[in-house]
């Protein structure tokens, strides 16, 4: 069985009857739909940094004239 550690948060209004009525529709607690909203925003954290990574690796290849598999297996090599 998961632990839950409780929290209390604080929503505006219009945030709060969303977040009721999401749970209303899709037959979950808020405390679900909450959670829910957290592992989308993580998840799209964690793209974006893998981006930024690959974008980061991307550059330091194209330095090496690394441009294509070829290229890398060739670099590799040496």
């Amino acid at each position: 069985m998961a632990i839950a550690v409780k929290r209390t948060i604080s929503l505006p209004p219009d945030l709060a009857r969303e977040a009721e009525e999401i749970a209303r529709i899709e037959g979950k607690t808020v405390s679900g739909v909450i959670q829910d909203a957290l592992r989308v925003s993580r998840a799209a954290r964690l793209r974006k940094e893998l981006k930024g990574i690959q974008g980061f690796w991307s550059r330091k290849a194209k330095e090496r004239g690394v441009l294509t598999e070829k290229d890398l297996e060739r670099y590799l090599r040496k």
